[in-house]
């Protein structure tokens, strides 16, 4: 059942997968059957040209067994005119085959590119499987789920099985309960480490009663790709918020603390004459919405008004928070250009 279940969930990675390998399988079947047709194409002529041959020494006895001078001489001509068909013939044929190892080789380079499409979509797929759950145990009674580091744990427990419906093959189980579990210690945890389980949380409070959402073992594997995918961002968040604390003095980042959900981070710059505070308010939800943010001007005149234009530009996605304090860096504290 464990094995089961493991491959259901990733089962939309699969697909995607599957529909590749098609294409290729597909676009190999299409070359297969213009590689036959120009095969059977060749065959003909080469049958034709045997029996040019064939005519061409036909005539040829014939000529010779011939009397007379006459003769001899339209049996001439007849043969130079066999033999001028037959060069036109072969020169013909070398030409078709010129022009088919030129196709073969346009269409193996076509291949080749279809094979690094595919590759380069498989590295995409395996760089976006947001599968974060490890599962740790799976037995009549209940299945249980780590997540980021084992600090998470959920445990589902399950019920009797459901009429009419499967999973995996087997009838599918009720979900009685969805249990969510922290293990992290907070009093020894970086304080990084701390808010991304806040906003872990504040995302599975924010969906209300899991059961509801997960009624039976069914709905379980999207209830596992909405919490993987959740977890994810907020991994990666985690990781900007060490980068910025061990480098943020390139960017003009003097220091950057964490409080609940919200950061804060001070900016001080000699170039520019201006020291600020910019404090962002987290979600779950990061990096697909804008963060809500204030500003508090220590030195200089770089106020909210600036700050907003700035981070206005920073288009939302991947390490959007880097990519903010590289901006308003780049913006506004490197001095006059």
């Amino acid at each position: 059942m464990k094995s089961c279940f493991t491959k259901e969930a990733k089962i939309l990675s699969h697909k995607e997968k599957e529909i590749l390998y098609r294409k290729l399988l597909q676009c190999a079947e299409e070359q297969c059957r213009k590689l036959q047709s120009r095969i059977e194409k060749l065959d003909d002529w080469m049958k034709e040209a045997d029996s040019s041959v064939v005519t061409l020494e036909s005539d040829s006895f014939w000529h010779e067994e011939e009397a007379g001078c006459s003769a001899g001489m339209a049996g001439g001509q007849s043969l130079q005119q066999e033999m001028g068909s037959v060069t036109a013939q072969e020169e013909e044929l070398l030409r078709e085959l010129s022009e088919m190892d030129t196709e073969e080789e346009r269409d193996l380079a076509e291949m080749e590119e279809h094979r690094k499409t595919i590759k380069a979509c498989l590295e995409i797929l395996k760089k976006y499987d947001f599968t974060e759950w490890e599962l740790v145990d799976w037995s009549e009674q209940q299945a249980v789920f780590n997540f980021l580091y084992d600090s998470v744990t959920l445990t589902v427990g399950f019920g009797p099985p459901v009429d009419g419906e499967f999973f995996a093959s087997r009838p599918s189980r009720s979900i009685t309960s969805l249990d969510f579990e922290s293990f992290l210690d907070e009093q020894q945890a970086p304080p990084s480490s701390c808010v991304v389980l806040r906003l872990i949380f504040q995302f599975i409070e924010s969906r209300g009663k899991w059961q509801q959402k997960c009624p039976t073992v069914r709905y379980l594997p999207q209830a596992l790709f909405d919490i993987s995918l959740v977890v994810n961002r907020c991994r990666i968040l985690g990781q900007e918020l060490e980068f910025l604390k061990r480098w943020g003095a390139k960017f003009h980042l003097l220091e950057t603390h964490i409080k609940d959900t919200e950061v804060k981070l001070v900016f001080s710059s000699t170039a520019a004459f201006a020291k600020f505070d910019l404090t962002l308010a987290l979600s779950h939800d990061y990096p697909s919405t804008v963060l809500p943010f204030s500003v508090h001007t220590h030195i200089g005149n770089i106020r909210e008004k600036e700050v907003a234009a700035v981070l206005s530009s920073v288009p939302l996605g991947h390490h959007y928070l880097r990519r903010i304090v590289a901006s308003i860096n780049q913006n506004l504290l490197l001095g006059p250009k």
